[in-house]
């Protein structure tokens, strides 16, 4: 594969990362390998890139996928970003935020993929973004924060609202640690190639899933507490409401909100489902 040094064109248009879009470049082969080899990328595959940059990652993606859809929010950056894919036709830059983007109106096919470098501070938003759009990725490769990809992978008895609000649509594994001097400019910490298989349908019921993020985020409000204080102070019930419901959903009201598995969840939402 023929890969791409931004440097030049970074001198040649005056850029500079900007700190305020969380910009750190990946710009070393060997991370950018690890990304490429963990996205599995077929001849017929559609991709979606989010933050293309300079599109380091996004000649890649052209060598390798039918068709690439590259958004970027930094307006100032296109002119370059457009010169770096001149040479590869399947390349649609879309300037914007992802955030505000539809995938149904990108024109996506079904079952395309999600392979991106993202910034950090937005990680969780673009996950719950894709991750709950009508039209779903099969699968999503990205770059994050190794704290939060192992976050995201976290085993039963030790799940987050994060690690839950990922787990409840697809299967999550951490596929390569990224060290920090592989970006421009380098972060403080290191990243993780983070790859989330997506199942076909979530493990709890489509109209549950508000139900189980209302108890979720009810449980993990006051992680120190035991569920039936936390979802009674969350789901404003009583105490005994809350007991009764936990008994009858077969846990115990003593728990904490990270050992319940999704499972357990599951039950849960069935249990106050009735209570309604």
């Amino acid at each position: 594969m023929k890969y791409l040094d931004i440097r030049p064109l970074m001198k040649a248009y005056g850029i500079k990362p900007k700190k305020s879009l969380g910009q750190n470049f990946l710009v070393e082969p060997e991370g950018l390998r690890k990304v490429i080899e963990a996205a599995d990328i077929k001849a017929v595959d559609q991709v979606l890139e989010i933050g293309a940059g300079l599109g380091s990652l996004t000649v890649l993606l052209a060598q390798l996928a039918r068709s690439v859809v590259a958004v970027e929010i930094d307006r100032e950056i296109i002119p370059a970003l457009q010169q770096a894919l001149e040479k590869y036709p399947n390349v649609e830059i879309v300037q914007g935020d992802i955030l505000q983007q539809d995938p149904e109106i990108l024109a996506l096919d079904a079952g395309y993929l999600v392979v991106a470098n993202i910034p950090y501070y937005i990680s969780s938003a673009i996950l719950r973004h894709l991750l709950t759009a009508k039209k779903k990725p099969a699968r999503m490769i990205l770059t994050v924060q190794k704290e939060v990809a192992e976050r995201v992978c976290a085993a039963e008895g030790k799940h987050s609202l994060l690690s839950l609000s990922v787990q409840v649509f697809g299967n999550p594994r951490l596929a390569g640690i990224i060290p920090a001097n592989s970006f421009l400019p380098a972060p403080e910490v290191d990243s993780a190639v983070l790859v989330i298989d997506l199942y076909p349908q979530p493990a709890i019921p489509e109209d549950d899933l508000d139900r189980f993020f209302s108890l979720a985020k009810a449980g993990f409000s006051q992680k120190r507490k035991t569920l039936r204080n936390s979802l009674s102070g969350g789901m404003r019930i009583s105490t005994q409401e809350a007991e009764a419901v936990l008994g009858q959903a077969g846990l115990n009201p003593m728990l904490r909100a990270e050992a319940l598995s999704l499972e357990a969840w599951g039950n849960l939402v069935k249990a106050f489902k009735a209570l309604a």
